[in-house]
């Protein structure tokens, strides 16, 4: 699964937009939006963050071990 779909999922799961998950993570819209447009990709610091807000909000398990494997 690419970056692009992984993130697009959680948010889905969560049921939140762009913006929700930008501010819940301390990023921005911008940076969520182009890395579900497939521009960008979060770096390492991005992915811990985003899997400890997704552990705290009880995303299932494969999707966390899938956001851990962006590179």
């Amino acid at each position: 699964m690419k970056a692009s779909e992984i993130i697009k999922k959680v948010r889905s799961e969560l049921g939140i937009t762009q913006e929700e998950l930008a501010r819940a993570i301390s990023s921005t819209l911008t940076t969520v939006n182009r890395w579900e447009n497939d521009k960008t990709k979060p770096n390492r610091m991005a992915r811990t963050i985003l899997v400890d807000f997704c552990e705290k909000k009880g995303v299932e398990k494969e999707l966390l071990e899938a956001i851990q494997k962006i590179r």
